[in-house]
């Protein structure tokens, strides 16, 4: 028992001094590191684990608010072109019927016996009265901007004689205007409308459409089914002339087909106070005979109907904030805010915090519509421009994040986006509940094995983390980073290695740097920036077609003779001098040098950047390059002078050639100028007709002979000849 006792005591005081030897090393080595990770793996393993689950639960979620996203697109996208294939087809139906084109005619003809039935001065007073006290106050109050009544009021006997006895009488009440069969006057016009009106009054109330008008092949108004200040105006030649209805009656015009409709988007149309209006029409007539056109304004209400399930927003499976909606071209709203309808008040609070103007969202409160009102500028609507379809985690217009389907939407020349989406806090709600319950258990387990492994994972986990963050500065772009070695174990050979790299990576990035910026600076040279870019990016074949460019090709005359005079050193150095000065101008005037050889000097103006004044600034460029002539030879005592030719139109620039590559321009604009240059006997600038005429009066020029082209003789002018 005693020598038990004795044996114990004796081995207790061993095991202390060992491991106080251990830890007076002043570091564990790897091994001991390693036994220490193994604490860490249970940590490790139960945050995978509830990583992956959360990651599953996430995006399974996820797939399934995609898919019903996804779904609401396309059954939203089918649909609508239902709707709108269904108003073409029952327009084309509409114009080809025996009632469109006997009323066309009757109308017509009606409207064309006005013509020499002028109104009285009382009559006269009463329409600018009705202009200036109740049309133009009203749309001022919804354009937001002043209008002059005299710039609406009728100009033509036929308009005002039909606004007289239809329009005036009402002021502004369309709902009782379009009761009215016959005013009661005895004109031909009266008696068509008494006959027809009821037929096209049904179709607005059966069909639901905003108005129907009927235009003879003149553009004239000569009916309106609620008898707005459209009626009897010309759509070609009045107020209303670029209008989209003005548009979309041309278009129909040019069909010069009964068979056909024509589509126009939604733009604001100051007869209906400025109301985004859409128009839908077709040629009245049958066979080749056209007679005029049917144009039916397109009620917003049907579209919104569309989108909107009929407001049956949850009955879709769209909770509380998922919608469907339509984006035109110009990134603007083409159907009606969910949130807009239900919360008109959060709606405008939202839209403001998201970018869009005050006066903007409390219009769009104000006339319960934000179609053509509320910027819908997101990544959807962006990819669906560009032909994309697809889904995303997007920022939506009111500033949520949300999960939206999107689509684009290409018919009859309407280029929209049919964008569905949810918003992702609601879509993401149920597995809030999952993740919270997966945390509160993973951080019980973690405190747990905290606790007992804390000191040690100090240790162990403090030379990681260092490096950790050194190689994510590297990863970020970041160089010269160093790492601080203390230990002398793995780690600290790791570290020290880390080091060494990095030295050597930053020798290696700075020489790069500096060779690529070399590169850089010699390709800007050849070529402009962005036909370099596109040729770093790997583009093989850069070709260019330039509808508008001015271009010009100037010689120096006499400077072959002088510089057999000089060294050949120094008569390139003054070439160069010469050159640059014309760089110099170039860049100034904003005119784009394409290449300079000792023969001569060709640049163009509104090719990289389109310029409305190419031709101006090629002039002014091309008289700059004369005065640099002059000062030239009032410096060397020299007789230089500058042959130019200067002509305007279609050109292609690109790279040539494959080992050696060349950026070059070329077409029938500088073929022209090469040939216009040469054509003068003596110097000067010459510039061809189109030149000449995009000038005008602003600078002197005389004939000065012509050239043959393809096209015929071209006439050359002198510019500031006498």
């Amino acid at each position: 028992m005693s020598q038990e006792s004795s044996d114990v005591v004796t081995s207790v005081p061993k095991r202390r001094f060992r491991w106080r030897a251990f830890l007076g090393r002043g570091s564990l080595d790897i091994q001991s590191k390693l036994l220490v990770m193994l604490l860490a793996v249970s940590i490790l393993a139960t945050l995978v684990i509830g990583a992956i689950g959360y990651v599953n639960g996430r995006n399974s979620l996820q797939d399934a608010a995609f898919q019903q996203v996804t779904n609401l697109r396309e059954s939203r996208t089918s649909e609508l072109k239902r709707t709108l294939q269904g108003i073409e087809q029952a327009v084309v139906l509409d114009s080809r019927n025996q009632s469109a084109i006997e009323s066309t005619a009757a109308f017509t003809k009606g409207f064309d016996a006005l013509q020499g039935t002028p109104v009285s001065a009382d009559e006269t007073t009463a329409l600018s009265k009705y202009y200036s006290d109740s049309f133009a106050p009203a749309l001022e109050k919804q354009s937001g901007e002043t209008t002059d009544p005299k710039l609406f009021e009728p100009t033509t006997n036929p308009q005002a004689y039909l606004q007289t006895h239809y329009t005036v009488p009402y002021n502004g009440d369309y709902d009782e205007a379009i009761k009215t069969d016959d005013a009661g006057d005895g004109s031909a016009w009266s008696a068509a409308h008494a006959k027809f009106h009821d037929y096209y009054r049904e179709l607005v109330y059966q069909l639901g459409y905003e108005d129907v008008l009927l235009l003879d092949t003149k553009g004239n108004v000569v009916y309106s089914a609620y008898s707005g200040v459209d009626l009897g105006t010309n759509v070609t030649t009045g107020p209303y002339s670029k209008s989209n209805l003005a548009t979309v009656y041309n278009e129909s015009l040019r069909s010069n087909s009964v068979d056909s409709a024509q589509v126009a988007d939604y733009a604001a149309y100051q007869p209906s106070l400025d109301a985004p209006t859409a128009w839908v029409a077709s040629p009245v007539g049958s066979g080749s005979s056209v007679l005029g056109v049917l144009a039916v304004q397109i009620p917003s209400a049907t579209i919104d109907d569309v989108m909107t399930g009929n407001q049956g927003w949850k009955g879709d499976g769209l909770g509380d904030t998922g919608e469907s909606y339509i984006a035109g071209p110009d990134k603007l709203m083409r159907s009606t805010s969910r949130e807009l309808i239900q919360h008109p008040k959060q709606f405008e609070k939202d839209a403001v915090a998201a970018g869009t103007s005050t006066a903007t969202a409390k219009r769009e409160v104000a006339t319960k519509s934000s179609i053509l009102l509320q910027t819908v500028n997101t990544t959807a609507v962006d990819r669906g421009l560009k032909g994309q379809k697809g889904t995303a985690v997007d920022t939506d217009y009111l500033g949520h994040q949300a999960l939206v389907a999107y689509a684009p939407l290409g018919l009859n020349g309407l280029n929209y986006v049919v964008v569905a989406k949810v918003d992702a806090s609601e879509a993401f709600a149920p597995v809030d509940v999952f993740t919270r319950n997966l945390f509160l258990s993973m951080a019980a387990i973690i405190v747990v094995v905290t606790l007992l492994s804390l000191l040690l994972a100090q240790v162990f986990v403090r030379p990681v983390r260092k490096l950790q963050t050194a190689v994510n500065r590297v990863s970020a772009g970041e160089i010269g980073v160093e790492v601080e070695t203390r230990s002398g174990d793995e780690f600290g050979d790791l570290g020290n290695s880390f080091n060494d790299m990095n030295r050597s990576l930053k020798l290696k990035q700075d020489l790069l740097d500096e060779q690529k910026a070399e590169n850089d600076r010699l390709l800007l040279t050849l070529m402009p920036a962005e036909v370099a870019r596109r040729y770093k990016e790997g583009e093989e074949t850069i070709a260019e077609d330039h509808t508008d460019v001015s271009v010009s090709f100037a010689d120096v005359v006499g400077f072959d003779e002088f510089a057999r005079t000089k060294a050949s050193g120094e008569s390139l150095l003054l070439l160069n001098g010469l050159w640059k000065s014309f760089d110099d101008a170039a860049a100034r005037l904003g005119v784009e040098k394409v290449r300079s050889t000792q023969r001569g000097y060709l640049a163009s103006c509104g090719m990289t950047v389109p310029r409305v004044d190419n031709a101006r600034r090629i002039v002014d460029f091309t008289l700059e390059q004369q005065a640099i002539v002059e000062r030239f030879n009032g410096v060397n005592g020299t007789k230089l002078s500058l042959r130019a030719g200067i002509d305007s139109g279609v050109v292609t620039s690109g790279l040539i050639g494959r080992s050696s590559m060349v950026y070059d321009m070329w077409g029938d604009a500088v073929s022209l100028a090469y040939r216009v240059q040469g054509t003068g006997r003596v110097p000067g600038i010459y510039a061809t007709q189109r030149v000449v005429d995009k000038l005008g009066d602003t600078v002197p020029f005389t004939e000065a002979g012509s050239v043959d082209t393809q096209s015929g003789s071209q006439q050359v002018f002198l510019i500031g000849g006498e």
